[in-house]
């Protein structure tokens, strides 16, 4: 390409160039040794854009140089005084001499080439690298589905994704001594998340990666190298599947336990409520058990008070009831003289007794006029009496009082005592 169109794209849609070099430096500690150990550290960056890594190396103490096919790419390199310039990468590689490097890079290049071409560029890699060189092959990572199955194509120039087993099998198939697949750019919270979602399973995968192939060379040099070559980069689909779907196993076995814990509960709930619903019953039947007893008591009361009834019934209405009637009025007489002689009650009740009866006859004598003379006749002939008669009548004074008390005789003799009274009145009118 020859116009502005890809460094456009790649603006846009690959990251500015501070977040692209940050993201390079991933590769330090696999290059760090090189200079130390491969003199002169010459580099050279195929397809190198807008020269991120080619500031990286020089920073690192690397005489590099890069090529590149898009004039606006090479523009953004020379802008920054970086060595560069217009070349097909397999073509430059056969044009230099043997054991000549001691790095070799393509960022993103070999997915725009086919894989034969791919495989070529290799050999020549491998050719020109001095023992212990690196080669360095970006590419973005199909095992992140999203990339795979849809960014990767957004680029227009792409012939198609390459799986990393792939790409490492062919550099050790060509004869590189080791070879590390790196994955990079994952988002960081993700590299220590025991709990993924199925998104993330989906697009979490490190959306790049590279090999790093080194050839063979003598042990002490390589040693220098164990380190990065033996660790573990990024995160692959396969670790991240697995932490689904351990998260998954999880959460399937907390539900699990939630469940029995449920069930327990619920069986237990179920047991007690039983227990009550049974105590419930017994005390029902307790209860029916009393009532039922208080109802055979009942009617053995009744049944008592029946008899009972009938039994008095039958003494009211015998003989000997009638026949002991006057006795039991003697009896009840007795008994109330003895309680007024024990309280002193006899004279007073003696002297209301002879008062209401002096009073009753008097009543009847006034009744009846001709038993009015012939008693006055004979209370001539008793002056005591009809002294006293008249001193009850009239009071001690000889008249009658003004307001007699009527309150220490019966309503019986009090009504006579009235009517006495009006009748003396009338007299001595």
């Amino acid at each position: 390409m020859n116009d502005s169109f890809y460094r456009d794209y790649e603006d846009l849609h690959r990251g500015s160039r501070e977040l692209i070099k940050t993201r390079l430096r991933a590769y330090l500690p696999f290059i760090t040794p090189l200079p130390a150990c491969i003199r002169p550290a010459s580099a050279v960056d195929l397809g190198c854009g807008r020269g991120e890594w080619l500031e990286l190396l020089g920073e690192s103490g690397f005489d590099a140089f890069g090529v590149d096919l898009d004039e606006g790419m090479l523009a953004a390199c020379r802008e920054r005084g970086l060595s560069a310039r217009h070349a097909d990468a397999i073509k430059t590689l056969r044009e230099m001499p043997d054991d000549s490097m001691a790095l070799v890079s393509a960022f993103h290049v070999v997915e725009h080439m086919p894989f034969g071409e791919a495989r070529a560029l290799i050999d020549e890699a491998l050719r020109v690298l001095r023992p212990g060189g690196l080669l360095i092959l970006e590419t973005p990572n199909p095992e992140n589905l999203v990339v795979g199955a849809s960014s990767f194509y957004q680029d227009p120039s792409h012939e198609r994704p390459v799986p990393p087993e792939l790409l490492r099998f062919a550099v050790k198939h060509a004869g590189f001594e080791r070879a590390r697949v790196v994955r990079l750019q994952e988002a960081p919270e993700l590299r220590s998340a025991s709990s993924v979602s199925l998104i993330q399973v989906l697009n979490g995968v490190s959306p790049d990666y590279s090999v790093v192939a080194q050839k063979a060379a003598p042990a002490d040099v390589l040693a220098q190298f164990d380190a990065p070559f033996s660790a573990t980069f990024g995160i692959s689909l396969e670790s991240l599947a697995q932490r689904y779907d351990a998260h998954a196993d999880s959460q399937i076995a907390n539900v699990k336990q939630l469940l029995a814990e449920s069930e327990g509960r619920l069986a237990n709930t179920i047991q007690h409520g039983s227990e009550g619903l049974a105590l419930v019953e017994q005390r029902l039947l307790d209860t029916e058990a009393r009532i039922a007893q208080l109802d055979a008591r009942a009617t053995e009361a009744e049944a008592r008070a029946a008899q009972a009834t009938a039994t008095l019934h039958a003494m009211l209405q015998s003989r000997s009831w009638r026949i002991t009637a006057p006795l039991r009025s003697t009896v009840a007489t007795a008994r109330r003289i003895k309680a007024a002689a024990r309280e002193n009650r006899i004279s007073s009740a003696c002297k209301r007794r002879v008062k209401s009866a002096l009073l009753r006859i008097g009543f009847a004598i006034l009744q009846r006029p001709g038993l009015t003379r012939a008693a006055l006749l004979v209370l001539d002939r008793v002056p005591g009496v009809k002294y006293r008669l008249r001193n009850l009548m009239r009071g001690p004074s000889g008249r009658p009082p003004p307001q007699a008390s009527t309150n220490h005789l019966s309503p019986r003799a009090a009504s006579i005592y009235e009517e006495l009274k009006k009748a003396m009145d009338a007299r001595n009118r």
